[in-house]
């Protein structure tokens, strides 16, 4: 998922650990059991490319930063009951690599990038502007996929 912000930090006990001052992308990132370094590559070439920012601009075209950070609470599932499912979501020791080559990949784009910590509780501060919220999923990426999967 993507915001437009003017600024966003991430804060871990206390500490910044990331931060980036617009404009720019937050980007929440959820990994599920098809994607793959692959998917996450394609993804960070989308997100550094896609005209979302002021003047229908990328980041890449106006040098803008993102600040990715991980969430696995985005393939929640809540048909069921009033507790979440997350079975949707990978494991953390097989979404964490996907998630340092979705990084690494926008950094390869050009893109400044800022993040959090993987797996720890973070505060996310941000100043959306627009509000611009989108949703980018690996599903709608023209990327070859392990196994067989679809939308629920």
């Amino acid at each position: 998922m993507l915001q437009t912000v003017s600024r966003a930090s991430v804060t871990v006990e206390g500490s910044v650990t990331g931060e980036i001052s617009g404009p720019g992308l937050l980007a929440l990132v959820g990994v599920t059991h098809h994607d793959t370094p692959g998917t996450a590559k394609k993804l960070a070439e989308k997100v550094a490319a896609l005209r979302i920012l002021p003047g229908e601009k990328s980041c890449v075209d106006l040098s803008a930063p993102v600040l990715a950070v991980s969430q696995f609470t985005l393939y929640a599932d809540v048909r069921k009951g009033r507790r979440p499912s997350w079975s949707a979501a990978a494991p953390g020791d097989v979404s964490e690599p996907i998630f340092d080559q979705f990084v690494e990949s926008l950094r390869e784009a050009g893109v400044d990038v800022g993040t959090g910590v993987f797996g720890a509780r973070m505060q996310v501060e941000l100043i959306n502007d627009g509000p611009v919220t989108i949703i980018v999923d690996s599903d709608d990426l023209d990327c070859p996929r392990s196994g067989t999967h679809g939308r629920q």
